[in-house]
């Protein structure tokens, strides 16, 4: 730990004061000591920032459990573990903390030797050293324990009839609560016929650890919506529900407000008709409504520490955050437990720099006013929640966008040059949908702006990966549906990857990327955000004749030649003139600033270029053909037919070297990837100078390989290609 995870853990327990919620459970995976070294004691140091934890929970009436997560290595056997187990625990007791929990999630059920010998299953192991603890620390009232079987479907054969379960029910300290998580490791919803099964088997209420919003799985994901599925009279069968949020601590303001009012809303039966019923969609309006005005406050990350203050005048008319109070609702900072397959030991904890919070005010050393200039509208916020939704869920725009893409792919015939005549409502019915896509695509656009441009620092720091994700993958299905719109496909490839909801990473940026013909090709979507944000709006689109002006002369006029075209006749003319439908452009606030064109078929392509271009290029440019003035002379054994019959298309890329957010020059040639691909190309090449070390480098990144060299070709140059 650091003082920056204390400044974090403090912050979130001043939310939780505010919001009504009870209890923190701390247990981080950037804590080494809570998990990989847990046999090991805390230096002085760390004692005072954990002693600041618990008081300061304490101060705030919140109760804070300390986890412990011996399993990966303890013996269970081992009274040296049991020992060390004993005096790393006692050292947190003697720091003030008076609850505990032990967490044996995630680890292998196989025994070492001594403690088979030792013991007749691995859940007596468990038991055997969850009830010691428990009766050294004097039986403390909240003391947690989390099982290897910590969902319905890790049981084995089933809930009802896991042996291991059974043992925990009957062998483990009735007041211990025995940690679960619902049918599933992240549970869409939670019933109440669940809970009494698992609740007769483990002859006591389960206590839900629940993941619904936690990310540490899939570093493409974030979930903003609100707390659901969880139906407030699941607390008569439940002794408690941990929260386990976002690694990122600016993206809980939701999920934390929507549960302290479901905290909050009575559990029905109790009031008589007029009790009010938890909504989710209401609670979510009421979070948005009081998250605008943190998201648009100066903060910087990393400031100094919150202070709770009473609520503003415009919120005197809201229920303060009491109510009667439950056995223990709270939120958990802790890693989630997360199947192995879904790597939890690696997951990140995200501790946050500052929180927002509602009804919130910072020492005036906190407010540090910052670089962003703009305001994050209610609509922009409503859109970044439904685009970053839930984790078996998708918001209204989010549901929108994957829903007319998927009619477009399906549908893009009604529009194609080379199909049958199609009555002129189905054209119109298919560019009304294209047109809503795009629109919805240049909305991502702004709020991605609209994020890096705003006073809130904190939350930038938190959100633009995601936004900035998000934008990519949305910027080439734009250019993709615009490409389709111009009728030039085959539909060879358009059906991208056949997959089940839910079953890829990203969210609705997997999603999306998944729908284009390449979207299994991950390093094409897969990359860290730039170290500096930029706020400059982008747009990829398909080539248009009114380009071409631009194109030729955005690599400046040729010094060697009277003529202003020469340059881009050399460079680019044939593939603008030949093949326009496989060229696409980069634009800014300012105009074109990039450009890839691209060769479906280089064969037939060659000899066009003899046939047509090349009698051309000779009446244009009359007398010698030696020197920069020279134009390609493309011959038919230029690229040999091994290389050929693997990578039949070419492309090649050019973006203005001031270009700021490096980022778009992938997204540009992402778009022509799919383009190709989807009328049937198997592989693609670009050929680069050895010298030009950047672009060799960026190929490579994403999937191109060294396929011939120079020597082997009478030109010289390294060719690069990928299969698609």
């Amino acid at each position: 730990t650091d003082w920056t995870h204390v400044v974090s853990c403090t912050a979130k327990l001043a939310l939780m004061q505010h919001w009504g919620l009870n209890t923190y459970l701390y247990g981080p995976k950037d804590d080494l000591k809570h998990r990989l070294l847990w046999r090991e004691v805390y230096s002085p140091e760390e004692e005072g920032q954990l002693r600041t934890l618990v008081t300061e929970a304490r101060s705030r009436g919140v109760t804070f459990v300390y986890a412990l997560s011996p399993g990966q290595d303890i013996v269970f056997s081992s009274a040296c573990d049991l020992t060390l187990l004993k005096r790393k625990l006692k050292q947190v007791s003697d720091l003030g903390c008076e609850a505990f929990a032990i967490l044996f999630d995630d680890i292998d059920h196989s025994m070492c030797q001594a403690d088979s010998e030792a013991f007749s299953s691995f859940a007596h192991a468990q038991v055997s050293v969850a009830n010691e603890i428990y009766r050294f620390l004097g039986e403390p009232s909240v003391f947690l324990f989390c099982p290897t079987e910590y969902c319905g479907s890790l049981c084995s054969p089933c809930v009802s009839k896991s042996s291991y379960l059974q043992t925990l029910g009957a062998d483990l300290q009735p007041n211990i609560s025995v940690i679960w998580t619902g049918s599933k490791v992240i549970s869409r919803t939670l019933s109440v016929d669940c809970l009494e099964e698992v609740g007769s088997v483990l002859q006591r209420p389960p206590l839900i650890w629940d993941n619904l919003h936690a990310n540490d799985y899939d570093s493409r994901r974030l979930f903003l919506g609100p707390f659901k599925g969880r139906e407030p009279q699941l607390r008569r069968h439940l002794r408690g529900l941990l929260l386990n949020p976002n690694c990122e601590f600016e993206a809980n303001y939701i999920p934390l407000h929507t549960l302290g009012t479901w905290h909050r809303t009575p559990p029905g039966g109790e009031g008589g008709d007029d009790e009010p019923e938890y909504c989710p969609d209401s609670a979510l309006s009421e979070a948005l409504r009081d998250w605008m005005d943190e998201l648009n406050q100066p903060l910087q990350p990393g400031d100094a520490t919150a202070d709770v203050i009473a609520d503003t005048p415009d919120r005197a008319d809201r229920p303060p955050a009491q109510a009667k109070p439950l056995p223990m609702f709270p939120l958990s900072s802790g890693s989630p437990p997360t199947s192995p397959a879904k790597g939890g030991e690696n997951g990140s904890e995200g501790e946050a720099k500052r929180p927002p919070g509602e009804g919130l005010k910072h020492k005036a050393q906190g407010r540090v006013p910052c670089g962003g200039k703009g305001l994050l509208s209610e609509a922009q916020v409503r859109l970044l929640v439904g685009l970053h939704y839930l984790p078996h869920e998708h918001g209204p725009a989010a549901q929108r966008l994957l829903q007319d893409l998927t009619w477009l792919k399906s549908n893009c015939h009604l529009v194609s040059l080379n199909g049958k005549k199609t009555a002129q409502q189905k054209v119109e019915e298919w560019r009304g949908r294209a047109s809503r896509l795009m629109a919805l695509c240049e909305d991502i656009a702004e709020l991605h702006c609209s994020v890096v441009g705003g006073v809130n620092r904190a939350v930038l720091y938190d959100l633009y990966p995601y936004v900035w994700d998000l934008r990519n993958t949305a910027l080439v299905a734009k250019a993709f549906v615009c490409w389709l719109g111009c009728g030039t496909t085959t539909g060879a490839e358009l059906l991208g990857v056949d997959s089940e909801p839910w079953v890829f990473k990203g969210g609705v940026s997997g999603e999306v990327q998944m729908l284009l013909p390449i979207g299994s090709s991950t390093e094409l979507f897969t990359h860290p955000p730039p170290l500096f944000p930029t706020s400059r709006l982008y747009n990829v689109r398909p080539y248009h004749s009114k380009d071409k002006l631009h194109l030729r002369t955005q690599g400046g006029k040729d010094s060697n030649s009277t003529h202003p075209d020469v340059t881009g006749d050399r460079c680019l003319g044939a593939c603008l003139a030949l093949c326009p439908e496989y060229s696409f452009v980069l634009e800014d606030e300012l105009g074109v600033c990039g450009c890839v064109t691209g060769v479906q078929d280089v064969r037939a392509f060659i000899k066009r270029c003899h046939a047509t271009w090349m009698p051309a290029m000779r009446d244009k440019y009359p007398g010698p053909r030696t020197g920069p003035s020279a134009l390609p002379a493309h011959t038919q054994g230029e690229y040999p037919d091994s290389l050929l019959h693997h990578f039949p298309s070419q492309l090649r890329l050019d973006a203005l070297p001031q270009l700021v957010d490096a980022s778009v020059s992938r997204t540009l040639l992402t778009a022509l990837l799919a383009a190709l691909k989807a009328n049937g190309s198997q592989g693609v090449f670009c050929e680069v100078q050895p010298t030009d070390r950047q672009r060799m480098e960026f190929l490579t990144k994403l999937g191109f390989l060294e396929i011939l060299r120079g020597e082997a070709r009478s030109r010289e140059g390294v060719v690069l290609g990928r299969l698609l």
